[in-house]
């Protein structure tokens, strides 16, 4: 079988269409399927095999976007068992086959019968069979074929992400890149020049220009000045068929903006300014402005001002606004019409961000002279001082000169001032002023000791201007004058211990004074010396501020005295000088041995007898706690059981719990106390008498001398082994309780009849120590008389 086909791409082909079909299997490829035969030849051994022909892939082409009224016809089928007799049957299946693609069964002519687009769909797989009409037998292997959708120029080329927007820095080379475009075109690239792509600049020249294969834009002239021009359209057109005539085309719109660069230097419009400030211009507040014109933008313009030199650079500054640009001039110093009446300043105006690339444009700079016309403005009057501190004496009196003001007009004219003080607050109202001298004096008598330190404020205006008003503060010292007497520096309460030895400090006193240190420092104490001597107390000046009171004798006693008043005379060192006298009150006390006040008030009958309040609190303590006991004992007694009553036949010994302390050694009810009696007192020992032992238990006879010379504590450790060992004993055995009080103590006994000392002989000073409840005891025992400490 045979197949063929035929593609006619434009009319120039039709003649190799025409020879296409008429030997279609050269050129596009031909299906053909033979029999295998075997040929013998005589004289000949050697069999030759035809090997069987089976399908052969080919393409067919069929154009896309066909509009004419008849089926598109794609190719033939034709198999070699084919006789022209209609037995064969050709059937085609596979993607379009019968919808798109339909087949003459019996000629095998594969016709299209829709347009079709290669952009949705490239190519088409079918299957080709041909079958024996009557048997329905395939005649021939099914073959797998492609029909492929041939391009045609239907698409023209765009730019997918136009419009553009870009910049490029102004003053830059030629042929900077500037972008890359690219256009798209949905035709086929491998087939002709459908989609081959080229690219020209339809607006934008001579500025701009184009690669026709890459699309990369750039520019085209020199030193393009932003200043002159800055936004550009730019229309790029893309052409396919490599732009030749009947080539499809798109075009996009780049709009190019050309940034700025520092190329322009700052230009003052003009080279000289003039300008006018009033000298009562505040200090600090801005008088003028002044601005450089710069062509170029943002960074690039931004500027410094400088006074670079005049006669008027310490007296103005100038800074520049960030906002604006601008240049502002400030006050620095007060201006004086009468002293100088104009400025000379010379204003430099420079970027502060340079590009070296552009320095031979000339120095980013420019200078221009501006002068200052100061301004005449009548001023207030000008004090000569800004404030003033004056001094006057306390208790001066009313009308005594304080201190005096003065001010002038600085003006030409020089007119007259008068003064007055601003009644705004009280202290105002305390001084009066000379309206034509400024002298102010005393309106009361003042206390420094009250008030030391006034503040006036002085005013003083023009009499030909009385609006214009200038103000002064002033000052007033109150001077100290020794009015005030010295006096104890609080109320002292001074105590003497009963037993304080003589010379020893009890109090140190101070003194404090109203008046300043001048005349109140360096106090002197004394004792009154209109009185006769003290024979109790003496004063000492410690020579610094300060005085100590000394004790001038042993003993004091507060049955005899407990308080005694001691008048002190203080003075102190101002000019004259100035006294006082203050009578300190000492109180009498009974002290402890580290100085602590035990008590200062007179005591009862038994704390003279000797025993303080601690040891009377500890005795009634004693009594109600002995109290306490009996009422409990009686109690205890009046409740108690009566004894338990022994039956005569029960020989057995019984343990009895009693509630009181028992009877003594002739209570024998309750148990035997021979086991508890001393050994040389024993006459024998006994066995237990309720039980008759079944072993005869070990010897615990000793020799008489033995018991006169064994020691209590062996026996008992004794009797507590033979009890442990003896075989005899029942668990109902009876209690037996033996005990040891130890040997003798080493301190020997505390009764006083074996004492061999006599009364006269005893010390008792050791009772000094044992604390204050025996200070009594050690008075009344001791010969030695009472020991109190301050």
């Amino acid at each position: 079988m045979r197949i063929t086909s035929t593609s006619c791409i434009c009319p120039v082909l039709v003649c190799l269409c025409f020879v296409q079909r008429c030997y279609g299997a050269a050129h596009h490829g031909s299906i053909k399927v033979t029999r295998n035969q075997t040929k013998h030849i005589e004289g000949e051994t050697e069999v030759h095999h035809r090997p069987k022909r089976g399908w052969v892939w080919n393409q067919f082409f069929v154009l896309e976007e066909h509009m004419g009224p008849d089926p598109q016809y794609v190719g033939k089928l034709h198999s070699n068992s084919d006789k022209g007799d209609g037995s064969v049957k050709y059937i085609l299946t596979g993607e379009g086959a019968g919808t798109i693609f339909i087949i003459d069964d019996t000629t095998g002519d594969i016709h299209s019968t829709k347009s079709l687009d290669r952009e949705q769909k490239t190519h088409y797989v079918l299957h080709a069979q041909a079958i024996d009409r009557r048997t329905n037998k395939p005649l021939e292997p099914e073959s797998e074929f492609i029909i492929k959708v041939q391009d045609i120029n239907d698409n023209a080329p765009k730019f997918t992400d136009g419009p553009y927007i870009v910049t490029v820095p102004e003053m830059s080379e030629m042929g900077t890149s500037v972008l890359q475009v690219t256009a798209t075109d949905a035709d086929d690239p491998t087939y002709g020049n459908s989609a081959r792509v080229v690219y020209s600049i339809l607006q934008g020249q001579p500025y701009f220009s184009v690669d026709p294969k890459t699309g990369v834009i750039r520019t085209a002239l020199h030193n393009m000045d932003r200043e002159a021009r800055e936004h550009y359209s730019v229309v790029i057109q893309a052409k396919d068929m490599a732009g030749q005539v009947g080539g499809l085309s798109g075009s996009t719109t780049v709009n190019i903006t050309l940034t700025d660069v520092n190329d322009n230097p700052p230009r003052f419009p003009q080279k000289h300014y003039q300008l006018y400030v009033p000298e009562s211009a505040q200090v600090g507040s801005a008088v003028g402005k002044i601005k450089a014109n710069d062509a170029d933008t943002g960074s690039n313009a931004d500027m410094k001002y400088t006074i670079i030199n005049g006669d008027g650079s310490g007296v103005f500054s100038i800074s520049t606004d960030k906002e604006t640009r601008e240049g502002i001039l400030s006050l620095k110093k007060p201006l004086n019409y009468e002293k100088k009446k104009s400025y000379t300043l010379n204003i430099e105006g420079a970027n502060t961000h340079l590009d070296f690339r552009f320095s031979h444009l000339g120095p980013f700079k420019d200078v221009t002279m501006l002068k200052v016309i100061v301004g005449d403005v009548d001023e207030p009057p000008l004090f000569t001082m800004p404030s003033y501190v004056m001094e006057v004496y306390e208790n001066a009196k009313i009308g005594t000169p304080v201190g005096t003001v003065t001010a002038h007009d600085p003006d030409a004219a020089n007119s007259l001032v008068r003064y007055f003080i601003d009644h705004n607050t009280e202290e105002d109202r305390y001084f009066t002023i000379d309206a034509s001298t400024g002298t102010i004096k005393t309106a009361k008598i003042f206390d420094r000791e009250e008030t030391p330190w006034y503040n006036i404020t002085v005013a003083a205006s023009e009499i030909d201007n009385p609006g214009l008003v200038s103000h002064v503060p002033v000052g007033v010292r109150i001077l100290d004058v020794n009015d005030n007497p010295p006096e104890l520096a609080r109320d002292y309460d001074v105590v003497v211990c009963e037993n304080t030895k003589p010379g020893q400090v009890i109090q140190t006193i101070a003194a404090t004074d109203k008046d300043n240190s001048a005349n109140g420092a360096r106090f002197h104490f004394s004792l009154d010396e209109g009185l006769s001597l003290n024979p109790n107390f003496t004063l000492r000046n410690n020579e610094d501020n300060t005085a100590s009171i000394l004790t001038r004798r042993r003993r004091y006693s507060r049955t005899t005295q407990d308080i005694y008043y001691l008048p002190v005379l203080i003075s102190d060192g101002g000019v004259p000088p100035l006294s006082s006298s203050s009578t300190l009150t000492i109180r009498v006390c009974a002290c402890e041995r580290d100085g602590r006040v035990r008590t200062c008030h007179a005591e009862a009958f038994l704390s003279s007898a000797g025993l303080s309040t601690g040891a009377l609190i500890a005795i009634l303590l004693c009594i109600v706690i002995l109290l306490a006991i009996v009422v409990l004992f009686v109690t205890l007694r009046r409740s108690k059981k009566e004894p338990l009553i022994i039956s005569e036949e029960d020989v057995r010994e019984n343990v009895v719990t009693y509630d009181d302390e028992g009877g003594g050694e002739e209570d024998t009810e309750a148990f035997d106390i021979t086991a508890l009696r001393n050994p040389s007192a024993a006459e024998e020992l006994k066995y237990r008498r309720d039980v008759r032992p079944e072993v005869k238990p070990l010897s615990r006879h000793h020799p008489s001398s033995s018991l006169d010379s064994i020691d209590v504590q062996e026996f008992i450790k004794q009797r507590l082994a033979e009890a442990d060992l003896d075989p005899s004993v029942p668990p109902y055995d009876s209690l037996q309780t033996y005990a040891y009080e130890g040997h003798r103590s080493e301190a020997g006994s505390i009764s006083s009849l074996d004492s061999a000392t006599t009364h006269s002989d005893q010390d008792y000073n050791y009772l000094g120590d044992w604390g204050p409840e025996f200070k009594k005891l050690a008075e009344l025992y001791g010969e030695i008389e009472p020991e109190r400490t301050t």
